[in-house]
């Protein structure tokens, strides 16, 4: 007999192990199937640990000029194995807090590789993924190989790095944001293959601690998904700093060398190029994890590599529903994590709101720091909304220039017919724990009037906010 459970989820990241807390908590019978390590990509290897880094790498950056503070800081210098080691030991901590929590809540750990037999059936199998490094302490009293049945299945198997043809990752010269999270040797020049979040913050930690970076996109505009002006402002910050950027550039070839690499570029005038580099980091997107799920078996429908879901988590197959990464963009973690509990708790039968993509905030922690939530300028265009525009520059707020960090700006953009926030975009110290207040603003579907009469504490960064509201209006006050 096959053990029965009213949840199955398959795969323990952000989405998957928030899925098996809400089904517990609504008094569901629930395991989670993990292959490889709990808390997944984002715990391990994205967010968590990629952020410890970047902290290093800001105190570092800030330590090289307490001279402009007052203070003196003489023969500092950095260790890059203990700056790896204390990012590892985050993650570490972060696995061992997912499988308390499984604990805590009862929840099952069946410890391998999963697939669907049928549409409320998996058979699981010892794993033969190769871990990227000794696992932290695996969990104790789990399941292993075996037929489980469930009522439900929601996969949430995430996504992987992209591989392009012929510039396969070989984890010495060329990277993914794996070896590049644990590097053997601290490079003295790098070449980074796409400007989105993960290349862009790889960029500003490795030239925070000294190396020469270029950074190679194939698209006219860095951090192509933000607001024109915001990602003009983050380039000109980080030209300032020293990085290197070559846009409407290809990458057709990598030529590896005794020292390093050699990267052969087509750009968009028919010129060519070449940056060597010791490593070439390749930051080109991610692909769904949707290989060896049995999903061809059930009927489960995938488009561009994608699980095809409604606002609800469902796929096309009754009793099997998909979260997160392998369900297609966009691909963050508390995107993952909100259509984790929208998910099941539409399975317990709850009334609950779809996951609207067009508040997911968006969020990138290099120096400087860049959050965005809702349209750019130009999409709000596109759409055909009249449309009025705030811009607020950190240079005009107390906060800012007191904390050395006056370069910043505050983009909003509202319907000018009905004061609706259409977006909000930001760049500058701190932003991405100033942006929640404009997404909450969004979902409680908050006008223009109602946030120039909410107070904002001073002396505060968010004041920022709330000046480019005002500008928007033609009533800033502060510049």
């Amino acid at each position: 007999m096959a053990d029965s459970y009213d949840l199955i989820v398959i795969g323990a990241g952000p989405g998957g192990y928030v899925a098996a807390i809400r089904a517990a908590q609504l008094g569901m019978k629930t395991a989670i199937v993990e292959r490889e390590h709990m808390a997944g990509i984002c715990s391990n290897w994205g967010c968590i640990p990629t952020k410890a880094l970047l902290r290093s790498a800001e105190i570092y950056s800030h330590m090289g000029h307490a001279k402009d503070y007052g203070l003196t800081a003489e023969k500092f210098g950095f260790d890059i194995d203990a700056i790896v080691k204390r990012s590892r030991n985050i993650a570490g901590q972060m696995n061992n807090g997912v499988q308390f929590l499984m604990k805590k809540n009862k929840v099952d750990i069946i410890w391998g590789e999963a697939a669907l037999t049928s549409a409320n059936e998996i058979k699981v199998v010892k794993t033969t993924k190769k871990p990227m490094e000794p696992q932290w302490p695996g969990p104790k009293n789990t399941l292993g190989e075996g037929t489980y049945k469930a009522k439900n299945i929601i996969i949430a198997t995430g996504a992987r790095p992209r591989v392009l043809p012929g510039i396969e990752p070989d984890g010495d010269k060329i990277w993914t944001y794996f070896e590049a999270m644990k590097p053997a040797r601290m490079p003295k020049s790098l070449a980074i293959m796409g400007s989105g979040a993960i290349g862009i913050e790889f960029a500003s930690f490795y030239r925070s601690l000294g190396a020469e970076v270029t950074v190679i996109e194939l698209l006219p505009q860095i951090l192509p998904v933000e607001d024109a002006e915001i990602a003009a402002h983050v380039r000109k910050r980080m030209e300032k700093r020293g990085i290197k950027f070559l846009t409407d550039a290809k990458v057709s070839k990598v030529e590896k060398t005794k020292d390093g690499i050699v990267a052969h570029i087509e750009l968009k005038d028919g010129k060519t190029d070449k940056v060597a580099a010791d490593n070439l980091i390749s930051a080109v997107g991610v692909q769904c994890n949707t290989e060896n799920l049995g999903l061809e078996k059930v009927g489960v429908k995938i488009d561009r590599g994608a699980i095809v879901i409604d606002g609800y988590g469902r796929t096309n197959v009754p009793g099997v529903w998909a979260i997160g990464d392998v369900a297609g963009p966009p691909m963050l973690a508390h995107k993952a994590e909100h259509e984790a509990v929208v998910t099941v708790e539409t399975i317990a039968g709850m009334k609950v709101h779809g996951l609207d993509k067009s508040k997911v905030p968006g969020c990138t922690y290099c120096e400087p720091q860049v959050a965005s939530v809702g349209l750019t300028e130009a999409k709000a265009k596109e759409a055909g909304r009249e449309i009025k525009v705030g811009r607020f520059p950190f240079i005009g707020n107390g906060k800012a220039i007191a904390l050395g960090e006056p370069d910043g700006l505050v983009k909003t953009i509202f319907d000018a017919k009905t004061g609706e926030l259409l977006g909000a975009h930001m760049v500058g110290a701190e932003v991405t724990e100033l942006i929640q207040g404009f997404v909450i603003s969004m979902n409680l579907e908050t006008t223009e009037e109602e946030l120039i009469h909410t107070i904002f504490p001073h002396p505060t960064l968010s004041e920022t906010m709330k000046e480019s509201v005002l500008d928007a209006y033609g009533r800033a006050l502060n510049i």
